[in-house]
């Protein structure tokens, strides 16, 4: 059984992980960064990148020492090589050079979205490719077709702001607090989602493609008119994304082949009122439905170290010279989409 060193550093979560390739997670260390940045209603690139910069070091070595390991008894190191925000992509990919390097060992570079979308596998043995994916997370919103490692067809994506974005920036409208996703969902479960009306970007429209950039602003208009309770106000945002993921999803899920299993993953995977859906949206086309513990939606090292497992077994390392990314679409080949925001 081959095992493999992960490292996490893309945004504010500084994580390393030891991961069995039959799916045995020997440890995990991780660390947050929201003290960090909550002064600042949102994530400071410098200062996650100086904090992954004193964290990664220690966690490596916490990781190891939980394992009972020595880098010796590791197989390969896997680190986030993008996308993300580079500064602290650096400190993840640097990292694991140097420690490749020093040991003699193979480096993986592992596509930070590539580590979401083949979670689900990491704790779901029986789900096999292919599988439908909806990558829903703070940079990106993307329904994929999971061929294999490495395969992946884009068939929808968004042309402006990521759910996950949205979700975050009407926290802050709202001073609920950060992060911002958890602090909707619990505000959420205290209002009435019939209470404000907001829009539905692009449902029923004739394309794929997702919208959350207009309904931010609508937030921002309804928090200003002070007509409306917050709670309110993020029980109906929340319903209104359920609503437009819902509607998207099912112009895609009628326009293809059938598949076996629809999966989430990203941070954004955690929320109850989006899974729910999507069990009901599963059940619906008579599919499997996959979400993962909602530790492993957030970013984590035993992510990246299960991608890095499922890359070495297929073969697939990467020179010490590799560069860090901080865009790197999972599907280069898609055709781009309107929209000066599209996160690919």
């Amino acid at each position: 059984m081959a095992v493999i060193l992960g490292l996490e550093s893309s945004c504010d979560e500084t994580a390393a992980a030891l991961v069995r390739s039959d799916r045995t997670i020997l440890s995990h260390a991780l660390a947050g960064q929201e003290d960090h940045h909550r002064a600042f209603g949102g994530v400071v690139p410098e200062i996650a990148a100086r904090a992954h910069a004193e964290l990664m070091t220690p966690l490596v070595e916490t990781a190891l020492a939980d394992a009972g390991m020595t880098l010796k008894d590791v197989d390969a190191i896997a680190a986030t090589a993008g996308p993300g925000l580079i500064g602290g992509v650096m400190v993840g990919l640097v990292t694991a050079k140097a420690l490749a390097m020093a040991a003699n060992k193979p480096l993986i570079a592992v596509n930070h979205l590539e580590g979401h979308a083949l979670s689900p596998r990491l704790v779901d043995p029986d789900l096999e490719f292919p599988y439908l994916l909806l990558l829903v997370s703070g940079g990106h919103c993307q329904l994929l077709r999971v061929n294999g490692v490495g395969d992946y067809d884009r068939l929808a994506t968004t042309i402006d702001d990521a759910v996950g974005e949205a979700f975050d920036k009407s926290a802050k409208i709202l001073g609920l607090g950060f992060p911002g996703g958890p602090a909707v969902e619990k505000a959420a479960k205290q209002g009435d989602a019939r209470a404000v009306p907001l829009p539905r970007p692009l449902k029923g429209a004739d394309e794929p493609h997702f919208s959350f950039a207009g309904l931010k602003s609508a937030v921002l208009r309804a928090h200003e008119a002070g007509s409306y309770k917050p709670e309110d106000i993020a029980a109906s945002f929340q319903q209104a994304v359920v609503d437009c993921l819902e509607d998207r999803l099912e112009y895609s899920l009628s326009r293809i082949e059938p598949i076996g299993a629809l999966v989430v993953a990203g941070g954004v995977a955690a929320n109850e009122a989006i899974r729910a859906m999507l069990q009901r949206v599963a059940e619906r086309y008579g599919m499997r439905f996959v979400a993962p513990p909602h530790w492993l939606c957030t970013d984590n090292g035993a992510m990246i170290a299960w991608a890095g497992a499922e890359r070495f077994a297929a073969g697939l390392t990467d020179p010490l010279d590799i560069a860090a990314r901080p865009r790197w679409p999972l599907d280069p080949d898609a055709e781009a989409v309107r929209g000066a925001g599209v996160k690919a």
